[in-house]
């Protein structure tokens, strides 16, 4: 299997004789771990850069935002989509003909690099710019679609479209879909992958993995995080600041061993779970001792992320009066919807509906899915 990236001579038309500008970070490279922006740069005229959250060496932890500069090893003009402004700025459209996007996306609606896609998509648009878009392999694979799709009324910036946590596309097919439904209509074209088909995911090839963003250093980190993000929304740290971000959860309130015997006799297909007590290095609770399990996902077909993230929630909610929701919208905006936090539904219900809505958006997404 091929990412586009590994194919670029077959881009030959598309790209050459114009003015490039690529939006990537350090996750855009081929399968031999050579940059993107270098590939480009050596064949074609590479002209400027641009970065999403995280910045495009990656320098930058979640939220941080991210400033202009100049890149140290092409020389090259690079401008932050996740700065002051997640648009790109009008007078950059005067040095570039067309946009090029290569990230390594994790599949998850929470994640903001398919936004900052969606809001470039949406700019080219408006200057009559050109976007392509090099496709890369769902990590999660393309045929398990999880969780509730977001309520409209909860669009942010870690969800903008009513899709569920894990939907399934690859962001080529991402961006198909949402260029025709939602009305973008920009000038779009998808390098595809070859050899890929929906039943893949990342464990399947024998591509090297370079972590997405500072927080996700491996494919089990990416499919853990579908249901272990909600914990970003609560007073509950989902690991950042250990070497297991969102497969470590804890607090110092929390039991340990009670709270890992409560998560075993759930019996969570494709899980094992284990206390684990650790020391945040930043984020919430740094420097304090914190308590709590580590997820296993032992089989990645059974697993369903979604319900396991849920599930621990639920536990941690119900076994320790200290846990809160954090004063915000966060939880909310993860999750998809406010019937849980709001004790509307029980656990047992929202997983119920999140079946039946992830159904739904795999049918409605088909139309434009790429790999059979």
């Amino acid at each position: 299997m091929l990412n586009a990236v590994d194919a670029l001579i077959n881009a030959h038309d598309v790209l050459n004789g114009r003015r490039l500008a690529l939006l990537t970070n350090p996750s855009g490279v081929d399968r031999t771990l050579k940059s993107t922006a270098d590939r480009l740069a050596a064949c074609y005229r590479l002209t400027m850069l641009f970065g999403p959250e995280h910045g495009i060496r990656g320098d930058a932890q979640a939220g941080e935002a991210a400033g202009d500069m100049t890149d140290p090893v092409l020389n090259l003009p690079v401008r932050s989509l996740y700065g002051s402004s997640r648009h790109i700025p009008e007078e950059a459209f005067d040095q570039f003909d067309v946009l090029l996007y290569d990230i390594q996306d994790v599949g998850a609606r929470f994640y903001t690099y398919i936004y900052t896609l969606a809001y470039a998509m949406e700019d080219c648009a408006r200057h009559d710019k050109p976007v392509v878009v090099m496709d890369r392999i769902n990590p999660l694979g393309g045929t398990h679609v999880e969780g509730l799709r977001l309520k409209p009324s909860l669009a942010s910036f870690i969800g903008l479209y009513p899709m569920p946590a894990r939907y399934g596309l690859t962001v080529g097919e991402f961006a198909t879909f949402i260029n025709e439904t939602k009305g973008i209509h920009c000038d779009l074209t998808v390098l595809p992958c070859q050899g890929l088909d929906r039943q893949m995911d990342f464990t399947a090839t024998d591509m090297l993995w370079v972590p997405p963003s500072p927080n996700i250093p491996t494919p089990d980190t990416a499919l853990a995080y579908i249901g272990t993000c909600l914990f970003e929304g609560t007073n509950v740290s989902e690991g950042r600041g250990t070497t297991h971000p969102f497969e470590m959860v804890g607090a110092p309130f929390v039991d340990a061993i009670r709270l890992t015997a409560e998560m075993e006799s759930l019996q969570l297909p494709g899980t094992a779970w284990r206390p684990v007590h650790f020391v945040p290095a930043f984020s919430k609770f740094q420097g304090e001792l914190c308590h709590g399990v580590q997820l296993y996902i032992t089989d990645r077909e059974q697993v369903n992320a979604f319900e396991t993230g849920l599930a621990l929630v639920d536990a941690i909610r119900r076994l320790c009066p200290e846990f809160q929701f954090l004063p915000t919208n966060c939880f909310n905006r993860l999750l998809g919807d406010d019937s849980y936090r709001l004790g509307k539904e029980d656990l047992q219900d929202i997983c119920e509906r999140a079946r039946q809505e992830s159904r739904l958006f795999r049918e409605e997404s088909r139309p434009f899915w790429l790999y059979r």
